[in-house]
């Protein structure tokens, strides 16, 4: 899951339009500290979960420079809430509690994608009756309290949230969907400045604002919820929370309205997914909860 928001919507809007949605989660974590947890990944780190390598098109966006401007995009957001008096201070209880899950994940999430080692991951909370979150490319996680308040989530459901947003950000996921979009766009009749990376490669300095705009596909979602069902059963979260987490946000859904499920679709389906992917990681889990 990840929404990402429109940095040009004020904040003195209704809480419904405010940071509209993409979808994400995340915290922010130091870098040091997360290398240094990597130790208590068990000795078989193989993936439990079946999923593919994922698409070889994000190749054909710089990594590097869609993580810079995602970088930027969201110190505007994160000012502009500052400014606005909605962003959660350091010393904010659910702050710290988001913080605290986030950094037990990070070292579970790093091994499905080396580079992220070198990542600045950070986790924000923004004030807003919004049942919302987001993550952006590189590890910039936001939440909203309207998530944590109305949903009443345990720290196991907010693990599977944000070891699902952990993996769209992992899988680099934004970084597929826009190099699809901007592959569509161009055309592929580039010749050699599409083999050489050229255009498509520096499109991805200015990819701001299109940012804003992405959405994942089914199959990104499937996969962010199995690699994140992964991740946070490593970190020690039971792995039935993630099917506690759909009832309750399809329950909530029952008036209309929530945007959570505007990008992420929920049903029947979903659910069956995640149940049968849950035998698979209770091992893990497991041994999470033996070392403590």
């Amino acid at each position: 899951m990840c929404w990402l928001c429109d940095a040009k919507t004020p904040l003195t809007e209704p809480a419904t339009h405010r940071w509209s949605s993409r979808r994400g989660f995340l915290l922010a974590a130091g870098a040091a500290t997360a290398t240094a947890a990597v130790g208590l990944l068990p000795a078989q780190a193989e993936a439990q979960v079946a999923v593919g390598e994922g698409s070889r098109l994000r190749h054909l966006v710089s990594a590097q420079q869609l993580e810079a401007a995602a970088a930027q995009q969201y110190q505007q957001m994160m000012q502009q809430a500052r400014q606005q008096g909605v962003l959660a201070p350091d010393s904010d209880r659910q702050l710290r509690r988001l913080r605290a899950i986030a950094q037990r994940q990070i070292p579970f999430a790093q091994p499905w994608n080396p580079r992220s080692r070198q990542w600045q991951w950070e986790v924000n909370l923004i004030r807003s009756e919004q049942i919302n979150a987001f993550v952006m490319p590189g590890g910039k996680i936001a939440f909203y309290t309207g998530i944590l308040d109305e949903l009443r989530l345990s720290n196991d459901e907010i693990g599977m949230i944000m070891g699902h947003e952990m993996a769209h950000a992992v899988r680099e996921h934004a970084r597929a969907r826009m190099a699809k979009t901007q592959a569509t766009s161009i055309g592929f009749a580039l010749g050699a400045q599409l083999l050489g990376l050229g255009d498509l490669g520096n499109v991805a300095a200015n990819l701001g604002t299109q940012l804003l705009s992405l959405r994942f596909s089914r199959e990104d979602e499937t996969d962010a919820d199995l690699v994140g069902l992964e991740i946070a059963a490593r970190a020690g979260h039971h792995p039935q929370a993630s099917v506690t987490l759909w009832e309750k946000m399809i329950a909530r859904n029952r008036g209309g309205g929530l945007n959570f499920l505007s990008t992420h679709p929920a049903g029947p389906e979903r659910i069956r997914e995640l149940q049968a992917n849950i035998g698979r990681v209770m091992g893990l889990y497991e041994q999470a909860r033996r070392r403590g």
